[in-house]
């Protein structure tokens, strides 16, 4: 097989991690990001400094690559779909991506496709942020329909008197914006899978996962759901798969409801956050099969090795004016079955994904338990 060339839009800890995959394989990796020391630009063979929005940028990556990929939603479609028009490999494919990054047009191919979901309406104007509260009772959920992560780009509206404020907040029109009823959950959870361009498709275990302040912290895996609920996150995931018909990793995020059931929260078409626990807990990572399956290869076996753990690492509050420095690595590695993944960020900021660490063990308990402590003995600031 000759050498293959692979573009990646984003040289963050996802394209860091894909890369180092891809790097096993042999393949040739061109990275495009703004950041000159970003955590992709040590281990790529090239580097393009240049704005995610700069379409010649984009093209020229395009041309240097077989094959394009990307580790974030919030890109210009516009030019992957005219690089697709013009016989370019893009995947995930530009036309999945446009649906996918308007958490709209989203949610109503998921809906067509006759996946689990919530209520949402379209809000054009206050009036129908009104007829929301009436509607799904408070709270409810404002969000922007483009542009969001982690929280940012949505407003619990919890009161009628909160209307102005959440439209003022996120843009007073500015945004396109949609309301989606507030859902009372037991538990989130996300689901993984991969598929290749002929319709392979590989489905990952359920991943159990707690947030705090909209940033995700922990990842538990095996999911403590019912057989019920995990075989309905499984379909559901499936499901997400034939509807865009994309091609790489998916993570499917969704809760689990308290009377039974899931329903889906978002689909991001890419690697994800609440997959790193595969690159120890899998016989194959997630960003490998990402690899294999946009470079036209069979995907790898999915299975859980035994049960594991991640926490991220985040920027401690403690700041520093210099390059960021990590502390406790020692003690934390110390703990036993832990692995810490640092992603080589030149600045280390409050609450950003600075690195994360994963355990695995005999049973998810003990697994909890180690993880806990190696977070609690090692910070990034």
């Amino acid at each position: 097989m000759q050498k293959l060339k692979i573009g990646i839009i984003g040289g963050g800890q996802l394209g860091k991690m894909m890369t180092l995959e891809a790097k096993k394989m042999g393949f040739y990796v061109t990275v495009l990001d703004p950041t000159k020391n970003c955590p992709s630009h040590s281990i790529s063979d090239e580097h393009i400094i240049a704005s995610f929005d700069d379409v010649n940028a984009i093209n020229e990556l395009a041309a240097k690559s077989d094959v394009v990929t990307y580790e974030f939603e919030h890109i210009d479609h516009k030019a992957l779909i005219d690089l697709e028009n013009n016989g370019k490999k893009i995947y995930p494919t530009a036309k999945s991506l446009k649906v996918i990054q308007d958490k709209l047009t989203q949610k109503q191919a998921l809906v067509e496709g006759g996946a689990p979901v919530g209520e949402f309406i379209e809000v054009k104007s206050i009036d129908d942020i009104i007829k929301s509260g009436e509607s799904f009772g408070y709270p409810f959920l404002l969000k922007a329909r483009t542009g969001g992560y982690d929280g940012k780009g949505n407003y619990i509206i919890k009161s009628h008197d909160e209307i102005q404020i959440a439209y003022e907040s996120l843009g007073s029109g500015k945004l396109p914006l949609m309301a989606e009823r507030y859902i009372d959950f037991l538990m989130e959870i996300s689901v993984l899978a991969c598929r290749t361009a002929n319709g392979e498709t590989a489905i990952y275990p359920v991943g159990q996962n707690h947030h705090e302040d909209n940033i995700l912290l922990e990842t538990k895996v095996p999911a403590s759901i019912s057989k019920e609920n995990e075989e309905a996150a499984m379909k559901a995931a499936g499901l997400v798969m034939d509807i865009f018909k994309g091609v790489g990793m998916f993570c499917t995020e969704m809760f689990v409801l308290k009377d039974g059931g899931v329903l889906i929260n978002e689909v991001a078409p890419r690697p994800h956050n609440s997959g790193h626990y595969s690159i120890e807990g899998s016989v194959t990572s997630q960003f490998e099969n990402h690899i294999r399956a946009i470079c036209g290869l069979p995907l790898g076996d999915t299975t859980l090795i035994r049960p594991t753990v991640m926490w991220n690492i985040l920027g401690s509050n403690i700041q520093n004016d210099g390059k960021a420095v990590v502390d406790g690595m020692n003690e934390s590695l110390a703990v036993q079955g832990v692995k810490v993944h640092v992603y080589g960020k030149e600045t280390s900021k409050p609450q950003r994904k600075m690195g994360h660490l994963t355990v695995t063990a005999e049973t998810l308990d003990l697994a909890t338990e180690r993880a806990k402590l190696a977070h609690s003995l090692v910070k990034i600031y």
